[in-house]
């Protein structure tokens, strides 16, 4: 009762504050209002009270406060509609540094990679990180820890968990991802468990469908699921938008499907998509930006400003049922972005719930960082690492085929004797939660490693110690490298470290700024560039190997995956 008088009262003022019978906290004037529901560009003053705006007609009135924007662009500030901090390799708060700045006011994050190290309790972390930040982050709740049986996590969310979460997280708009679409579409007891128990507390249920076509599509989404954000192809696209498949582009670090999205999208469809980033690396965050930068390339593509807007203001905003965000209109939240042109969408300032929140690329207060001991990574190596390093010595084998800036894989054949020249290189997963000392071996092409190795305890999605290198001996200094830093990433040559990024938060996270993340990162890919790999993200790349519910051929602790049969296969092809 009392928090509902509360929010009576609090009506009340805005309701006043719009007629102006009593003061507006501040009014942002002389600025052109971006309507999202319009298209228009609305010349007025915006009046803000108590983090809300209550009028776009505060010409006149009174304010404690008035900002003169000077003709510049008052837009919605921008909404990632699905994002894994993690996978920035930043915590919460760092995360915010680099984006707020950008123009970013919420996002809507997965946090099923630290869920997969630590379980519950680090999806509570994740809530706690981002407490009193000047943006919003709505935590969906993992549904695939582990995505699947295939490997080994450190930990494990069952449908009870997912109940529990519900309580602790009533603001949480979604069950995750589910990635598990064979569990979908086999019927499995516990995946439609979670399905329903997100179902009956509201939730909508978000998308993971790479190349799923025809009725096992229509299977998919017939279990109520929502959005997918792995389509790569036009064609992709335009079948799940035909049954009513909500769209997320992703335009990340390693994958980028923004254009190939637009291809497929028209009048009709505009406003059943969203730009997402999915995974984005701390450099890419400072050099390039965040969804700002996305913007850009999709004007550039030939998309329209304000409907390119759309995509990161109110349509994710009505895609997860974010209530009062994502528009400049009276009843919602005061989250902007004012934005010199809509070109280069540069923020100026960006307001938070009313607060001058950043300007002219700066924060304006110095974030805290959440100390806690309980989340800093432990990495458990085998005692007998070497001796289960062991690879064909001749023969023909399966091989993972990658490509750059995509995290499909191919499946090939090659000869072992195609090791010696670098044309395929040894590839292993390491399982590092002290389980049961599990080691998969297998090959990889693309990566075209001439020495060295390089390792991380960054694999999607358990988290294992991945490492690809050019000799077994190579392999396993860098796994032992790696561990030694408490988790995070290594380049090693000849039983010397050339590079590290510790990644103390799970082994997934730094508690450090962005731009000390990305000067680490950079240094690591110089140095993984100087053992012969031409991938631009080759730490990305090498994270995405251990993933077994993307097509085709994947490594896990457990041994080799093909995706396409949900089962493992023989690492000798013959």
């Amino acid at each position: 009762m009392r928090g509902q008088k509360e929010d009576a009262a609090k009506t009340a003022r805005i309701i006043r504050a719009a007629r102006g019978v009593e003061p507006l906290d501040t009014i942002i004037a002389n600025g052109k209002v971006v309507s999202v529901f319009t298209g228009e560009m609305i010349e007025c003053d915006v009046g803000i009270k108590d983090g809300v705006i209550a009028t776009l007609d505060a010409k006149g009135l009174g304010s404690a406060e008035t900002v003169d924007v000077r003709g510049m662009f008052v837009a919605p500030s921008f909404i990632d509609g699905h994002i894994h901090i993690e996978s920035s390799m930043l915590c919460p708060e760092r995360f915010a540094e680099a984006v707020v700045p950008r123009g970013t006011g919420a996002g809507v994050s997965d946090p099923h990679e630290i869920a997969n190290v630590l379980g519950v309790p680090g999806v509570l972390y994740m809530e706690r990180a981002s407490k009193s930040l000047p943006m919003d982050f709505y935590f969906t709740l993992p549904s695939c820890v582990p995505a699947t049986s295939l490997e080994t996590s450190g930990a494990s969310i069952s449908s009870c968990d997912i109940r529990k979460l519900m309580e602790l997280l009533p603001g949480s708009p979604a069950l995750s991802e589910m990635m598990n679409f064979p569990g979908v579409l086999f019927c499995d007891g516990e995946v439609l468990e979670k399905i329903a128990a997100a179902k009956a507390g509201g939730l909508k249920i978000d998308g993971h469908a790479p190349m799923l076509s025809g009725r096992a599509l229509d299977a998919y989404l017939s279990a109520g699921i929502s959005t997918d954000h792995e389509s790569t192809t036009k064609e992709e696209v335009l079948e799940k938008l035909r049954k009513g498949c909500f769209i997320l582009a992703r335009e990340g670090s390693a994958s980028k499907n923004l254009e190939e999205t637009l291809k497929a999208l028209d009048r009709f469809s505009l406003g059943r998509a969203a730009i997402v980033s999915d995974d984005r690396h701390p450099g890419s965050l400072l050099e390039e930006g965040h969804l700002d930068a996305s913007l850009r390339k999709a004007v550039k593509a030939g998309l329209d400003p304000v409907e390119a807007l759309r995509l990161v203001t109110i349509n994710p905003a009505l895609a997860f049922g974010l209530s009062g965000k994502g528009a400049v209109a009276p009843g919602y939240y005061a989250d902007l972005a004012i934005l010199e042109d809509l070109a280069s969408f540069k923020a100026i300032s960006v307001f938070h719930k009313g607060r001058l929140a950043a300007r002219d690329g700066k924060l304006m207060r110095e974030l805290s960082v959440l100390e806690e001991k309980s989340v800093l990574s432990s990495v458990t190596l085998p005692a007998d690492l070497e001796a289960k390093l062991v690879y064909p010595e001749k023969g023909s084998v399966r091989v993972i085929k990658v490509f750059p800036e995509q995290i499909l894989t191919k499946k090939e054949t090659a000869r072992v004797s195609d090791a010696a020249c670098g044309a395929i290189n040894l590839a292993a997963v390491i399982e590092r939660h002290g389980k049961n000392g599990n080691v998969g071996v297998g090959f990889v092409s693309g990566f075209n490693l001439k020495a060295g190795a390089i390792a991380s305890t960054v694999s999607h999605d358990s988290h294992n110690i991945v490492a690809v290198g050019t000799s077994a001996g190579e392999i396993a200094f860098a796994a032992r490298s790696v561990a030694e830093i408490g988790g995070g990433y290594v380049v090693v040559k000849n039983g010397e470290v050339l590079a590290r990024l510790p990644l103390e938060v799970a082994g997934l996270m730094s508690r450090e700024p962005a731009a000390k993340v990305a000067s680490a990162l950079k240094d690591l890919h110089e140095k993984a560039a100087s053992l012969g790999t031409t991938l631009p993200s080759p730490l990305m790349t090498m994270s995405f190997i251990a993933l077994p519910v993307i097509p085709e051929l994947r490594l896990t602790d457990k041994g080799l995956v093909d995706v396409g049969k949900f089962d493992f296969v023989p690492l000798k092809a013959e």
